[in-house]
């Protein structure tokens, strides 16, 4: 399935800063960066856990935001993009 992870973590100060670079390092290690906040993910229901739970870990729920999308691989399901992107095939390895 594909997973959409998108995040706002507060960096007034520099524990903020800290968390910012964790959630993200958490959801590189996972899938690929689409915008600055927002990740793909090409995961199954326990890898997708895995990583919510890892991310909840990190960010302080008290000034951050995180919002997990999970979209199945049905017919009818449409992403359209305009702008520079370069894509990352999920069927080849994420790490060389």
């Amino acid at each position: 399935m594909l997973v959409l992870v998108c995040y706002d973590v507060n960096t007034e100060d520099r524990a903020g800063r800290r968390r910012l670079r964790r959630v993200a390092k958490a959801c590189e290690s996972t899938g690929q960066r689409v915008q600055k906040s927002v990740f793909e993910c090409r995961v199954d229901l326990a890898k997708m856990e895995q990583l919510e739970r890892r991310l909840l870990e990190i960010i302080d729920l008290e000034h951050d935001c995180l919002r997990l999308y999970r979209m199945a691989d049905a017919k009818g399901f449409e992403v359209r993009e305009h702008g520079r992107f370069k894509a990352v095939d999920f069927d080849d390895p994420l790490v060389l």
